[in-house]
C-alpha cells in the first residue's frame, strides 16, 4: 500500500486559504488584513501566516502599507489593469496560434476540441439563464483547458499569474448576459479558426478576445465604454 504524502506545509495551506477568499471577493480590494483575526479564522500562528503574505504580495494579490500598518488586499489602478490585459493579450494570442498550428500537424486530439466546444456550448446555457457566477468558472476552466492543450507550462504559469491580479476586475465585467453572450462568441469564433488550423487568424482572433473584447466590457464596467 502506497504511503500517503505528507500534508502541505501550514504555510502553503494558508495562502491558499487567503488567496481564495481574495479572489472570491471576500476579502475585498482595499481592505486591511488583520493578522489577529486571519490566524485566529484559519487556525494557525501568525509565523505561517506572515510567510503566506509574503507570497501573496509576492503574486501581486496583498501589498504592504507603510511601516507598522500592515498588508491589505491589492486594489489595482485602471492603468494596472489595462496593463494587464494587454500582456494576457500576447499571451492568449501565442496561445491560440499554437493550437492551431497543433491542428494542423494534426497533433490536436479531436476529444480536446469536443470538450472546448461543449464547455461554449455549456457557457451558452449559463449566459442564456443570465447565471453569471457559472458562466465566470466555467470560462475560467475553458481558458484553463485551452492552456493545458497548448502544453506550454511557461505561457500557462504567467497567464495565471496575470489572471489572479485582475481577477475581481473580469469578474463584474461579465456580470450581464449581453456580455456573457459576446464573449462566448467570441470564444466560439477562437475554436472554430483552431479547429481550421489557422494559426494566424487563431492568434488574432485570441488577442481581440482579451485587448479588444475583454478590455472594452471592462471599461464598460467602470461606467468608461
Amino acid at each position: 500500500m502506497d504511503a500517503l504524502p505528507p500534508p502541505a506545509p501550514l504555510s502553503e495551506r494558508a495562502r491558499a486559504a487567503l488567496e481564495a477568499l481574495i479572489l472570491s471577493g471576500e476579502l475585498a480590494p482595499g481592505s486591511r488584513l488583520n493578522e489577529v483575526a486571519l490566524a485566529a479564522r484559519l487556525g494557525l500562528s501568525r509565523g505561517p501566516l506572515r510567510e503566506a503574505l509574503r507570497g501573496l504580495e509576492r503574486d501581486g494579490l496583498v501589498t504592504a502599507g507603510p511601516a507598522g500598518q500592515g498588508m491589505s488586499v491589492r486594489r489595482l489602478e485602471p492603468e494596472e489593469m489595462a496593463e494587464l490585459y494587454d500582456m494576457r493579450a500576447l499571451l492568449q494570442g501565442f496561445i491560440l496560434a499554437r493550437l492551431a498550428e497543433r491542428q494542423a500537424a494534426g497533433a490536436l486530439p479531436a476529444a480536446v476540441l469536443d470538450g472546448l466546444s461543449a464547455e461554449v456550448a455549456a457557457m451558452e446555457r449559463d449566459a442564456a439563464a443570465g447565471d453569471a457566477g457559472a458562466y465566470y468558472a466555467r470560462n475560467l476552466a475553458f481558458h484553463d483547458a485551452l492552456h493545458e492543450a497548448a502544453g506550454h507550462r511557461r505561457a500557462a504559469s504567467l497567464y495565471l499569474s496575470l489572471l489572479k491580479e485582475s481577477h475581481l476586475a473580469r469578474q463584474r465585467s461579465l456580470s450581464r448576459p449581453e456580455r456573457m453572450r459576446e464573449s462566448n462568441a467570441e470564444h466560439a469564433a477562437m475554436l472554430a479558426a483552431v479547429a481550421a488550423g489557422d494559426p494566424v487568424l487563431a492568434r488574432d482572433l485570441g488577442e481581440a478576445h482579451v485587448a479588444g473584447g475583454g478590455k472594452r466590457r471592462w471599461l464598460e464596467s467602470l461606467g468608461r465604454g
